[in-house]
């Protein structure tokens, strides 16, 4: 029987991450930061997970400074003096803990949010400033429609500007790396998904066309950083707009896809799922981060209700807690090879000493998910 302790404290080491657990905080947005600005609260709330055992934190995801990127103004910014002092407290706080980070860019694109008890109490709307790649507009459950016109190549040079120059803050700071959140139909998924690139140009058109925006994106970002700086791209089949579509039908699709990320610099693919332990295409049972693992040669993270029965879209939408679960499942396909990390959501947010628990078999102790873990850090 594989313990948990020869699977997931195995040290890691890729570039600049030297991490002592293959364990992650998955990032999650708290919309805790007023003005933008994280305050110690949030330096505390990361620090605690560090000091249990967790191996890497990604951050919420933080708004680059280009207009529009931001659809709430309680969740951090990555750009400005302020908000640049509070994520330098954080990853102080993190390092002292025996920690790595990196903080998680973000551009929402052409998004309409929905309220969401305990995350976004605010009215969604279309506003002058946001941009997209076809001007093809959508939000939860909210399926593209065509809202404005398409970003330009002026546009485009700057949101790419934009993300060198948070990069480059947080090489500066200190962090251990940067990901960028390219998933669940925010603007560089925008750029992947068909439903939402009509482009004709060489953003638009095939697979590996549209995957020139996050190209573009990571090289800008190697040559602002050293080269061992690390690059991660958060992935994801669906989209909050429709949470069963496919973008990519086959592991020809997604190798297609994954071969200019790869060859732009990507470190680790986040590979995003509902459920970790479900195949990606028929005919295997490898789940996406496996797939990818597989096709590019390069390390993944597999995220998706690890420890939780439900998913999270059956708890977030529905505002109910769920049961815990156990990870043997997990240990099994982390011993196969499947995926290199294993990135850890509700679970972490409702107990910081989760990891600690699960190492010693505590499991009776965790604290569960429940709708209030997301009003408080």
């Amino acid at each position: 029987m594989t313990s948990v302790s020869d699977v997931l404290f195995r040290p890691f080491r890729h570039g600049m991450l030297d991490l002592s657990s293959r364990v992650v905080m998955a990032p999650m947005t708290r919309s805790l930061s007023p003005g933008g600005v994280p305050g110690p609260d949030v330096a505390h709330y990361y620090r605690r997970r560090a000091e249990n055992g967790v191996g890497l934190i990604i951050s919420e995801g933080t708004f680059v400074d280009h207009a529009g990127a931001s659809i709430d103004d309680n969740v951090p910014r990555f750009h400005g003096e302020k908000a640049l002092e509070g994520w330098a407290r954080v990853i102080r706080e993190v390092h002292a803990a025996g920690g790595h980070m990196v903080p998680q860019l973000w551009h929402a694109g052409l998004i309409v949010p929905a309220p969401v008890e305990g995350i976004f109490e605010g009215e969604g709307g279309l506003r002058d400033d946001q941009v997209g790649p076809s001007g093809m507009v959508g939000g939860p459950g909210v399926l593209p429609w065509k809202g404005t016109e398409p970003m330009s190549l002026a546009d485009i040079d700057a949101v790419v500007e934009a993300f060198a120059s948070a990069a480059v803050s947080a090489f500066r700071l200190g962090f251990d790396g940067v990901e960028l959140h390219a998933a669940h139909g925010y603007l560089i998924d925008q750029f992947f998904w068909q439903d939402t690139n009509r482009r004709t140009d060489r953003y638009g058109g095939g697979i590996a066309e549209r995957s020139s925006f996050a190209a573009d994106i990571v090289r800008a970002i190697k040559d602002a950083t050293p080269p061992d700086f690390p690059v991660i791209l958060r992935i994801s089949q669906w989209k909050q707009h429709d949470f069963d579509t496919k973008m990519l039908a086959s592991p020809q699709e997604l190798e297609a896809f994954l071969s200019p990320l790869v060859d732009a610099g990507v470190d680790i693919f986040h590979c995003s799922q509902r459920r970790y332990w479900q195949p990606e295409f028929e005919g295997s049972d490898l789940n996406l981060a496996g797939w990818v693992r597989r096709l590019s040669s390069l390390p993944t993270i597999s995220v998706g209700s690890v420890g939780l029965k439900d998913d999270l879209l059956a708890t977030l939408f529905a505002g109910k807690g769920t049961e815990g679960t156990g990870i043997d499942r997990l240990l099994a396909m982390m011993e196969r090879g499947d995926f290199d990390l294993i990135a850890v959501g509700r679970a972490l947010l409702a107990d910081p000493e989760w990891l600690a628990k699960v190492r010693v078999g505590d499991t009776a102790s965790i604290r569960p998910y429940t709708v209030e873990s997301l009003k408080t850090l």
